[in-house]
């Protein structure tokens, strides 16, 4: 019997449909009829009825496929683990970081953090804050850098710092000394204010807009990477959180609007796992190393 055979199995068994099983897994639809053919014969067993033109499982076919799913999965993780070793890999890490998170602090990090554990296959897992505690709480993940605080008490968490909020806007071609001093009202009346790319401050924030402000435009853009390239081009102007644009700002790629209709709020970055081991510290202690008002 070939891995082969039990995965296009696999695959047939969930679509039931061999022309698409071919397309999946980039074989030719005779390749996909005669591995399961040859399966079958192995086996002595029918796993497919085939009705006129339908494909359906047959009740062993059916039993059949929940231990093939299984044995497929291990098989590959038993090859990743194998590849991982023969790299020099001893011991795996995974964590999982919000988008926010990982286009600031993590690069920052990534490189003194591997160096001082070359025996440590580091997965990161991109996901967002809404997710990463149950992911952590699962064991899923060992760790995670979220801008939500956790709710459950076996998670723990601390902050990691705090970060404040600014008003960014496209750079203008005036330079910071000779230039005139931005207006916050006159930049909302003329901008759409991209919104919902942090999932703590925007509807306190734009209730206190709207009742400073009657008439705004918003557009909602749910990623902040996404937000600030908007603004570089012009489309528009958002409140984020310093660390976020802190190098754009350095560069002149962005601009900060001086804003006094009201205080802006701050909003946290949290470190969330179950145990504090020596890599949740050294990685909580990188993360803290790198970051500056």
């Amino acid at each position: 019997m070939e891995m082969q055979w039990l995965r296009t199995f696999s695959d047939a068994a969930e679509t039931l449909n061999f022309r698409k099983t071919s397309e999946r897994l980039m074989l030719s639809q005779p390749s996909v009829t005669v591995h399961i053919r040859q399966l079958e014969e192995y086996l002595g067993i029918r796993l497919f009825d085939r009705i006129k033109n339908r494909v359906v499982l047959t009740e062993e076919g059916r039993h059949f496929k929940q231990q093939v799913d299984a044995l497929v999965e291990k098989f590959d993780s038993t090859v990743d683990e194998l590849q991982s070793f023969a790299q020099g890999y001893r011991r795996k890490w995974t964590i999982a970081i919000s988008p926010l998170m990982a286009e600031t602090v993590l690069p920052y990090i990534l490189k003194s953090f591997t160096k001082a554990h070359p025996d440590l296959e580091l997965v990161i897992r991109v996901e967002e804050s809404e997710a990463i505690e149950a992911l952590v709480e699962s064991g899923e993940v060992s760790a995670g850098v979220s801008a939500l605080a956790p709710t459950k008490r076996m998670t723990r968490h601390e902050v990691v710092y705090e970060d404040p909020l600014l008003l960014i806007v496209p750079r203008d071609a005036y330079d910071d000394e000779r230039g005139p001093l931005v207006s916050g009202r006159e930049i909302f009346q003329e901008n759409f204010i991209f919104t919902h790319h942090h999932p703590v401050f925007w509807e306190e924030l734009l209730v206190k807009l709207r009742v400073q402000l009657p008439g705004i435009r918003t557009m909602r853009v749910t990623q902040a990477y996404i937000a600030k390239r908007f603004i570089q081009e012009g489309l528009g102007v958002s409140f984020l959180p310093k660390s976020m644009v802190r190098r754009e700002l350095i560069e002149g790629r962005l601009m900060e609007a001086h804003f006094d209709l009201f205080a802006l709020p701050s909003v946290a970055t949290y470190f969330l796992s179950r145990t504090m081991g020596e890599l949740e510290e050294d990685f909580l202690k990188r993360i803290r190393s790198v970051y500056f008002q």
